[in-house]
């Protein structure tokens, strides 16, 4: 057999390794991050609560107007009944 036909068979067959050009197929590879739809419903939540008050302003004017109007009445027997149930549950 002669040598030149060595590469005669090898075209054929194509047994010929071709240069892998790893570089390119490492750079096309990017890094990527997504959010489930329960992770994007937490993060809308989080941010409501962050934005509400801590202190409901119109509640405490009201209760502010009514006890200097001396409108405000609060019941002896509502009040235990609100102070035992905290009492209860450890809460005071």
């Amino acid at each position: 057999m002669r040598i030149g036909s060595i590469n005669q068979v090898s075209q054929i067959y194509q047994t010929t390794a071709k240069p892998k050009n790893s570089k390119s197929s490492f750079e096309s590879q990017m890094d990527a991050y997504s959010v489930s739809s329960n992770g994007k419903d937490y993060q809308i939540a989080k941010k409501a609560v962050s934005e509400t008050p801590d202190i409901r302003q119109d509640k405490v004017d009201s209760l502010k107007q009514k006890i200097s109007g001396g409108s405000y009445d609060v019941s002896a027997e509502d009040f235990a009944a609100h102070l035992l149930a905290a009492y209860n549950n450890k809460t005071v």
